[in-house]
C-alpha cells in the first residue's frame, strides 16, 4: 500500500461527508499558505546572507543616522563629554581599537552591513576616512546624545538630526561630484537609511529636565517629537530616499542606568515599568505616524524596526538567549557607567562581556547587537524585496 492509499484510508468514511470535507480543504489551505509565506522569507534570508562577503551589496549603499546606539565616531570629533573613543570601548571590536563605537565590538548596523554584503562598514562621516570612493557605499551621520528634538543634541554639543540631514546633503554632492547625477541618484534611491534615535529624548532629557517634565507628560512629550520625525523622513524622501527603516524605542526601563536613576528605593533589580510604558506608547505613535507618511508618499518604503521586544526578551529572560547577566552592565559597577564614566580604570568590569546583555549602562554589548540584528534582517525584507 502506499503513502496516499495510507492517508486516504482513515479519511474515507468522511470524504462524502461536505462539512468533513470542506474542513479538510480548508486545513490544508492553510498550510500551503503558511508554507508559502515562510518559503517566501527564507528566500529573502538567503539572498541575504548569499551577499554577504561577495563583494557584490544586496542595496548600493546604506546610510545611518541617529544617535550613540549608531554612532561608529562622529562624536571623536566633537568638543562634547558624549565619547567612547577609549577603552575599555572597542575592545572586542576589529583589532581591539575604539573607534568611538559606544559597545565593546561591533553595533547592530556592523552586523546589518555585513548582513547586506558590504565589505566594510558606513565611514563616519567627520572622519578622515569620509571621501572619495568610501563614500559611494554610504555613510555614517549618527552622533550620541543627539535626539528627535534638537535641543537634546545642543544640551550635550552633539549633532543634531538637522545637522546630521544637512550632512547627508552635503554628502549627496560628494558623491554625485564623483559618479555623475544619474548614477548618484540610483545609489540614493537604491540605498537603504537607517533611523535610531529618540532614548537620549527620553533618558538624557525628558526625565531629567524639570521644566520639560512639568510642562508635558510622556504622552505629550512623545506627540511632540512626531512632528520632527515627520518632517525628517519628508526631507529624507525629497532628496531621493525611498527606502527608510527607523527603529522604535527600546524597553527604557530595563537600561541598568534607568533601573539605577529612577527604579524604586532599595529595589534595583526589576526593569522600571513606567519607563517602558512610556516606550510603548511612542513605539505606537511611531508606528501610526509611519503608516501616514507611507500612505502620503508614493513609493516609499517606510520599515519601523521593533527593537523593544528582541531587547526586552533578553533583559527579562537573559539565559534563555544565551546570557547570564541583564541587570548589570559589564562596565564598571555595570550600573551607570558610561562613555567618561566607563574608562579603563572603572573597577569591577567584567572579564567577558558576550555573558552581559549590556556593555555600559545605556548601550547593548556586541553579542547583545548581533541578537537585535537578526531580528532586523528579517523585519528588514521589505526594504530589499
Amino acid at each position: 500500500m502506499n503513502v496516499i492509499s495510507l492517508i486516504y484510508l482513515p479519511l474515507k468514511p468522511y470524504l462524502f461527508t461536505h462539512s468533513y470535507l470542506y474542513l479538510l480543504l480548508h486545513y490544508f489551505k492553510q498550510k500551503m499558505k503558511m508554507f508559502i509565506i515562510m518559503l517566501m522569507t527564507f528566500s529573502v534570508i538567503a539572498c541575504f546572507y548569499a551577499g554577504v562577503g561577495t563583494g557584490e551589496p544586496l542595496v548600493p549603499a546604506l546610510i545611518i543616522m541617529g544617535d550613540s546606539v549608531v554612532d561608529a565616531g562622529n562624536n571623536n570629533r566633537l568638543n562634547t563629554l558624549i565619547k567612547a573613543n577609549f577603552p575599555p570601548y572597542g575592545r572586542d571590536f576589529l583589532a581591539h581599537n575604539a573607534t568611538g563605537r559606544f559597545s565593546n565590538g561591533k553595533l547592530a548596523t556592523d552586523f546589518t552591513a555585513e548582513s547586506l554584503g558590504f565589505t566594510s562598514y558606513p565611514v563616519p562621516y567627520l572622519s578622515q576616512e569620509a571621501n572619495g570612493t568610501n563614500l559611494l557605499t554610504g555613510a555614517n551621520f549618527a552622533s550620541g546624545a543627539s535626539g528627535y528634538d534638537d535641543g537634546t543634541a545642543i544640551f550635550y554639543n552633539a549633532i543634531t538630526l538637522n545637522q546630521q540631514l544637512k550632512n547627508y546633503k552635503e554628502y549627496q554632492n560628494k558623491v554625485t561630484n564623483i559618479v555623475g547625477s544619474e548614477r548618484a541618484n540610483k545609489i540614493f534611491s537604491g540605498a537603504i537609511h537607517l533611523l535610531s534615535t529618540g532614548s537620549s529624548d527620553f533618558l538624557q532629557s525628558y526625565y531629567i529636565n524639570p521644566i520639560l517634565n512639568r510642562i508635558f507628560t510622556p504622552d505629550q512629550y512623545s506627540d511632540r517629537l512626531m512632528k520632527p520625525y515627520s518632517t525628517f523622513v519628508q526631507n529624507l524622501y525629497d532628496l531621493g530616499a525611498r527606502k527608510i527603516g527607523v527603529t522604535t524605542l527600546p524597553p527604557l526601563g530595563c537600561l541598568p542606568a534607568a533601573i539605577t536613576l529612577f527604579g524604586e528605593t532599595g529595589n534595583n533589580n526589576t526593569c522600571v515599568e513606567r519607563l517602558n510604558q512610556d516606550a510603548v506608547s511612542f513605539n505606537t505613535k511611531l508606528n501610526n505616524t509611519s503608516m501616514n507618511l507611507t500612505n502620503n508618499l508614493p513609493g516609499l518604503k517606510l520599515v519601523v524596526f521593533d527593537i523593544y521586544n528582541p531587547l526586552l526578551n533578553m533583559a527579562m529572560n537573559p539565559v534563555e538567549n544565551g546570557f547570564f547577566e541583564s541587570r548589570r552592565a559589564c562596565c564598571g559597577t555595570g550600573t551607570v557607567e558610561t562613555s567618561f564614566l566607563c574608562n579603563a580604570r572603572s573597577v569591577g568590569t567584567c572579564s567577558n562581556a558576550t555573558n552581559y546583555v549590556f556593555w555600559d549602562g545605556f548601550h547593548p554589548s556586541e553579542a547583545a547587537n548581533r541578537v537585535i540584528a537578526n531580528n532586523l534582517l528579517v523585519q528588514g525584507i521589505p526594504l530589499i524585496s
